[in-house]
């Protein structure tokens, strides 16, 4: 009766770890239980049987379930469930040869206090320097920042 105790424990603790892993992710209830689970099928190991017995579940459920977790999501059984799409952006680098600072341009949609502008028929991120900029608005480039120009409006 104990050796079933202890192997429903321990089943009970690697149910719920894997519904901790698949269903809630996240330290949640399922998680803390099933570390309790754990726990308690060693404690009572311990108790049962002795040192000896003991020492050997808790290294058994130490290797075993990390080993079961990494060939059960390795494995075919999660491969309907997992995202195998490719990621195919891909970021639109400002030409330094045709883009610089003092250049002016208009804003296509309206900055508050970022989006696109056109200079030279090229189109752009930008933002402005806390001021909300309207469309059709003349611009001028105060500062390039990686990917995205920093503008204020021409005063005319």
């Amino acid at each position: 009766m104990e050796i079933l105790t202890v192997l429903l424990l321990i089943l009970l603790g690697i149910i719920l770890l894997i519904i901790e892993f698949m269903l809630i992710p996240g330290v949640t209830v399922a998680g803390i239980a099933s570390v309790i689970s754990f726990g308690v099928g060693i404690v009572l190991s311990f108790q049962y049987w002795g040192t000896i017995p003991g020492l050997i579940i808790l290294f058994a459920i130490l290797i075993f379930v990390p080993v079961f977790l990494y060939f059960l999501f390795k494995g075919r059984a999660m491969k309907p469930m997992m995202l195998n799409t490719g990621i195919d952006g891909r970021v639109i680098n400002i030409d330094n040869k045709k883009i610089h600072v003092g250049d002016e341009g208009v804003s296509i949609g309206r900055l508050n206090p970022s989006g696109r502008i056109k200079i030279d028929q090229v189109s752009v991120d930008a933002r402005s320097r806390n001021l909300f900029i309207d469309p059709k608005t003349p611009v001028r480039i105060i500062k390039i920042e990686g990917n995205t120009v920093i503008v204020e409006p021409i005063n005319q």
